[in-house]
């Protein structure tokens, strides 16, 4: 029989099942954890939030399989949890490892910040942080693809501003060759 890689886990696939000897260690886009807790959902919107991840339910800190008492009550539970709290789909599998059932959750990679009961969730190194502040304003742009000086301040007009300061700016960049104040209408 041919051994052959699963690049997105990092791990060796022996007969479509991960082998327990050759499993990698925890990172960014892998989790183990030996049984179920609600809490887990963070890490799967910590995983949509980055490059996508899988979280193992079965499996110790070592990857090895521990097994689950109840896996099907698992995987009823589980899928709804993750589309009730935060309006994704992931794919939640059963596998089998020397008789021991675990399970694996593979969230793929999402465009748009997703949340978790309201608070946003991202993978960095084998942790998952909860953002806030500056730090979730630059995530949310940056899924929208823009950036802090792309985006329009709300109850500013364009007469709140001294038109000399218009003026200079114009100034100095025609005088730095990065403005051609011919174009610009009225440049004095």
């Amino acid at each position: 029989m041919k051994l052959f890689y699963l690049a997105f886990q990092s791990s060796l696939v022996y007969n479509g099942y991960i082998n327990k000897w050759s499993v990698a260690m925890e990172h960014q886009q892998t989790e183990w954890k030996e049984s179920w807790r609600d809490e887990y959902l963070k890490w799967i919107c910590g995983f949509a939030n980055a490059q996508g991840g899988v979280l193992h339910i079965g499996r110790n800190d070592r990857g090895e399989v521990v097994g689950l008492a109840k896996p099907e009550k698992l995987l009823e539970d589980i899928p709804n949890k993750i589309r009730s709290s935060m309006g994704i789909i992931c794919d939640v599998s059963l596998a089998e490892s020397d008789g021991k059932h675990y399970i694996t959750i593979t969230v793929p990679p999402h465009p748009h910040p997703i949340s978790h009961h309201g608070k946003h969730y991202i993978r960095s190194g084998s942790t998952t942080q909860e953002l806030s502040g500056s730090a979730l304003d630059e995530f949310i742009l940056r899924k929208q693809g823009k950036k802090w000086d792309g985006v329009p301040v709300p109850y500013v007009a364009f007469s709140d501003f001294e038109s000399d300061a218009f003026k200079a700016f114009r100034r100095k960049a025609v005088e730095s060759g990065r403005f051609d104040g011919a174009r610009s209408g009225n440049h004095r």
